[in-house]
């Protein structure tokens, strides 16, 4: 996780610098609605890389967005899913849903 030293001072930038790819955000809507596993959030998510993925969740797990589970079985199962603190996101995602439908409605 980054020191408050390391941080943007301003919030907005704050959160825009731990949330404000494109990919991480549609990995996030995904993570909403369950756990996911690295290769079915491959497929969902239409042109992403492997090398971008795989950066977009470390960091995010490195943040405390998400959180990565490895089940010891063979072979080994992982499950990426959200933290708390990226739960707490919800209300940011939903409002990005709201006004973006919104938006699409009145062109």
């Amino acid at each position: 996780m980054k020191t408050k030293e390391e941080l943007p001072e301003c919030p907005v930038a704050t959160t825009v610098s731990l949330i404000g790819s494109k990919w991480k955000l549609l990995i996030m809507r995904n993570l909403l609605t369950r756990p996911w596993r690295f290769n079915e959030l491959k497929k969902d998510l239409d042109g992403i890389s492997q090398k971008v993925l795989t950066d977009s969740l470390r960091s995010m797990e490195e943040d405390g967005i998400v959180t990565r589970t490895v089940y010891p079985e063979v072979p080994p199962r992982v499950e990426y899913a959200l933290s708390e603190l990226g739960e707490s996101m919800h209300p940011i995602l939903d409002a990005m849903l709201k006004w973006g439908t919104e938006y699409k409605n009145a062109l």
